[in-house]
């Protein structure tokens, strides 16, 4: 399968498809960090849509798209116009023509002006214990499963939550509390966890096609 990682310079989630034996490539302005600059693409990833890809994965930047810039928007035309542009560049992603598609970001004005996610999900849902609510518009691709406790089906994904680093009482009256737990810097924040990474891989990456059947009817192939 030919996979295509819009906007990742860690490589995470390509080399976590790479492992399985695909053919992915990230793709973004900046060098890759991961390590594998042969399975990079340094530039605009617009221009690498219509190369035939099978599936895209996106990180588009979230700096004036997340909820915590709305109010910082209103008196700020200058923020105004980079989230219209953030949002042009989700939706770019989002329509390419490409078979299957998945569109990650936090919670914030692409629910609003496009649609609900279709999945929520925390690192530690996925064995990272850290906490950071990741959003998930997907087409023709499923939700990730992630279950509390081992099945007849399927193994524990979660791990334990991780506490909160700190918490505050806001000027309501209510108690908030802080997560992020891990790297403060706004580039080391933005990276995909490893195990959603793997998730991604391991259940995308064997997503069956329908196909007409010679016989008439329906068959299935990877």
């Amino acid at each position: 399968m030919k996979v295509l990682v819009a906007c990742e310079e860690s490589q995470a989630v390509t080399l976590a498809f790479r492992e399985l034996g695909h053919e992915a490539y990230s793709c973004d302005i900046q060098e890759c960090s991961g390590g594998y600059p042969e399975w990079h693409i340094q530039g605009n990833v617009l221009e690498q849509l219509n190369k035939g890809w099978d599936m895209l994965i996106g990180f588009p930047p979230c700096t004036y798209l997340s909820s915590v810039q709305t109010h910082l928007c209103r008196s700020d035309s200058d923020r105004v116009l980079k989230r219209i542009q953030g949002a042009e560049f989700f939706m770019k992603l989002m329509n390419a023509d490409i078979e299957k598609i998945a569109i990650e970001n936090p919670a914030g004005v692409m629910k609003h002006i496009y649609r609900d996610p279709d999945q929520t999900i925390q690192p530690y849902f996925f064995g990272d214990k850290q906490m950071k609510r990741t959003c998930l518009w997907l087409k023709n691709l499923p939700k990730l499963i992630h279950t509390k406790e081992t099945n007849l089906f399927d193994e524990k994904t979660h791990c334990e939550k991780p506490k909160p680093s700190f918490s505050w009482i806001n000027k309501d009256g209510n108690k908030k509390a802080e997560y992020f737990t891990y790297s403060k810097n706004g580039k080391e924040r933005s990276k995909i966890f490893p195990g959603i990474a793997k998730a991604m891989a391991e259940q995308w990456g064997g997503v069956k096609k329908i196909i007409p059947s010679v016989y008439g009817g329906v068959g299935v192939k990877f």
